[in-house]
């Protein structure tokens, strides 16, 4: 087959990882389908950067044309992997996961509870936009 150059460790554990992905999207309403599909996931980066430091020396010396398309493809599945976790953790926050991971990628979101109006002022703050002091002290001469 295609995969004949990867171990079956490989294909169990990026098939097994769809699985979880297909329950998680079953399953709207499910945060822990989509918090496993996300850990398995960044797992399988982590496999699959082993399998490929192992495997593809071993097998490069044949050179066939299979084998050089199966490699191009199972490395652009490597590639675009942070990319779907990033849609996936995008998607487990929108489900209501709370946990705060700050990846440094710009977030979207659609609450806006923490907008402020702009149709309400502060009656006070206006009174005094800036904090002068109620006595003068009369400077010092010298």
């Amino acid at each position: 087959g295609c995969m004949a150059w990867l171990p079956g460790s490989y294909s169990w554990g990026n098939f097994s990882v769809l699985a979880l992905g297909v329950w998680a999207i079953a399953q709207r309403d499910s945060i822990d389908a989509v918090l496993m599909f996300l850990i398995g996931m960044l797992l399988t980066i982590l496999t699959d950067i082993v399998h490929f430091g192992i495997f593809y020396s071993v097998f490069a010396s044949h050179g066939d044309d299979t084998f050089r398309f199966s490699a191009g493809m199972a490395i652009l599945s490597l590639i675009l992997k942070p990319l779907s976790c990033f849609f996936v953790y995008q998607m487990y926050r929108e489900r209501g996961g709370d946990y705060n991971i700050n990846f440094g990628f710009p977030t979207v979101t659609r609450n806006r509870d923490a907008y402020q109006s702009i149709d309400q002022q502060d009656q006070s703050s206006s009174a005094k936009p800036f904090n002068q002091a109620e006595e003068h002290k009369p400077a010092r001469a010298y």
